[in-house]
């Protein structure tokens, strides 16, 4: 099999050759700019550069020699963009290593600090002294009458927000004319040019954009006392992400084999929300969302990421049409891969699961790594289903020589 054959295999929930693996292939598999550029030297490999494309967490791109020394199956869809060296400005990391960022990222140092930039100039995010990736400090509906308010201007609110704000490779299109035609023929040259799977990031966050537009806090609060308001936002924005669909799918909907969308429903306790909550709030637009998808390109698998204790909301979020999830966050609450896969095998694919990054892949000994991701794909390998990542990105404390064993075990055993 090739790569792409193998992960969909995976996804069909049939045994491919070997189980698929994902490293970078989308905003939560991937690795700290400040790490990456360590496993590169601990690698050997002195081609290349340090491309941060994703300046809020700070994560480098994955470049061929490092995925095809782990055997990678994976490749995101923004790696079909950027390619000139003046869509890329010079940065240094916290650490000091110098990097390229993308040139369209607005940002400006005040200071010891650095901030993340509106196109007007308005301050969006922060990163501090010393800290490793930014912070939001702007929400742009927060005190608003949220019980009275239509939502009728949220695409405009998009514009002063970190989040929505601070495009990668990719992202930077616009969904119109000839942003449209560039996204459509960059897409078309990176399926030509490689058999790996290709994640196309969408979004489509319906729990997650209240809170970053509203302050998350204040959004919670509405969510017990103004239900009707609540469904307004989720009407809102479903009516914006259906159209944004259309036209991101009419452009890269046939180059593409699985479309990413986001939404963080857990804590390492429990769900944030109570599942009800869910059915009432976020269901039925994920429902009529992801039918969308599978009318508009019936071939693309639904990927849903969404970290923390979420077993509560699976059967929901497979009825409304979910073909798999990530990172399954094996440290929290309800989530052993064991009883996951043996409640929803042949329904549900688990993409992660790997290894927990939380404790055991900074802070273990390569043999425990071994011994850890070993257990891990035992479990999980048999009857498809599993896509080996990681658990969310690696962060910048994780030695080169843990990050080089977690792959050769995965190797060594797939």
């Amino acid at each position: 099999m090739n790569s792409r054959e193998r992960v969909l295999t995976a996804l069909n929930y049939h045994d491919p050759d070997k189980i698929p693996i994902d490293f970078g292939g989308h905003r939560s598999s991937g690795i700290s700019a400040i790490a990456y550029a360590r496993l590169k030297e601990k690698l050997g490999i002195c081609s290349g550069g340090i491309y941060v494309y994703d300046m809020i967490q700070q994560l480098a791109i994955v470049e061929e020699p490092v995925l095809d020394r782990f055997q990678v199956d994976t490749i995101e869809l923004g790696r079909a963009y950027m390619h000139s060296d003046e869509d890329w400005k010079d940065w240094v990391l916290p650490d000091g290593t110098p990097c390229k960022i993308p040139a369209m990222v607005n940002v400006e140092k005040t200071g010891d600090d650095w901030y993340l930039l509106a196109e007007n100039g308005l301050p969006l995010g922060v990163q501090k002294k010393g800290c490793l990736y930014f912070e939001q400090t702007n929400y742009p509906m927060e005190g608003r009458d949220f019980e009275n308010d239509e939502f009728a201007d949220i695409n405009e609110q998009f514009k002063l927000n970190m989040w929505c704000a601070t495009p990668g490779p990719g992202g930077h299109l616009k969904l119109e004319g000839e942003g449209l035609v560039k996204m459509s023929e960059g897409a078309r040259r990176l399926r030509e040019s490689t058999d790996k799977a290709i994640i196309g990031l969408f979004g489509g966050n319906l729990f997650e954009t209240p809170q970053i537009m509203c302050r998350n806090d204040n959004y919670f609060l509405s969510m017990a006392l103004y239900p009707e308001a609540c469904l307004r936002f989720s009407e809102q924005l479903t009516a914006i992400y259906m159209a944004d669909m259309e036209k991101w799918l009419s452009a890269v909907g046939p180059y593409i084999d699985i479309m990413l969308f986001g939404d963080d429903f857990g804590s390492n306790q429990g769900p944030l929300i109570d599942p009800e909550m869910y059915r009432l709030y976020y269901k039925p637009f994920h429902k009529k969302m992801w039918e969308k998808v599978k009318k508009l390109a019936p071939h693309v698998k639904i990927l849903l990421h969404s970290c923390g204790s979420i077993e509560p909301f699976l059967e929901d979020l497979i009825d409304a049409g979910l073909d798999a999830v990530n990172p399954v966050q094996i440290s929290a609450k309800d989530m052993d891969i064991a009883s996951l896969k043996e409640k929803y095998k042949g329904r549900l694919t688990f993409w992660g699961g790997g290894c927990d990054t939380q404790s055991i892949l900074p802070n273990s000994s390569p043999d425990q790594i071994e011994e850890h991701v070993r257990q891990q794909i035992l479990v999980m390998k048999g009857n498809g289903g599993f896509v080996f990542q990681q658990v969310h990105n690696i962060m910048s404390n994780v030695p080169s020589e843990n990050i080089i064993r977690m792959f050769d075990t995965v190797i060594k055993y797939r």
